[in-house]
């Protein structure tokens, strides 16, 4: 299989670069040629796969759910924390507003 940077050309590149308005040396255009072929080749390689066996997915791999069942269990007495707290203000814990506001 031949590489896609031998199929990409230095034109290509440049032309691409002008289309986007960039101005790049002579290196760059060598350098982006490699780098943009790995990338096309990477997409033909991933356009080959036979996928059409293959059941859409959400995850790569298989996910369980490992919370624990929501069951309501015995707690502390609202009002015995409350108590606790600074300040407490119509059951709930009273904090300080936002950006220092009193």
């Amino acid at each position: 299989m031949r590489h896609m940077s031998e199929r990409l050309s230095a034109d290509v590149v440049r032309h691409v670069a002008s289309l986007a308005r960039l101005d790049i040396s002579d290196d760059e255009v060598e350098r982006f040629t490699e780098q943009l072929g790995a990338i096309l080749q990477h997409a033909a390689d991933v356009e080959a796969l036979e996928i059409a066996d293959i059941p859409p997915t959400t995850h790569a791999l298989a996910l369980t759910n490992v919370l624990r069942a929501d069951e309501a269990r015995p707690s502390l007495d609202r009002n015995v924390v409350l108590s606790q707290a600074p300040s407490a203000e119509d059951g709930r814990f009273r904090v300080p507003r936002i950006l220092g506001e009193p």
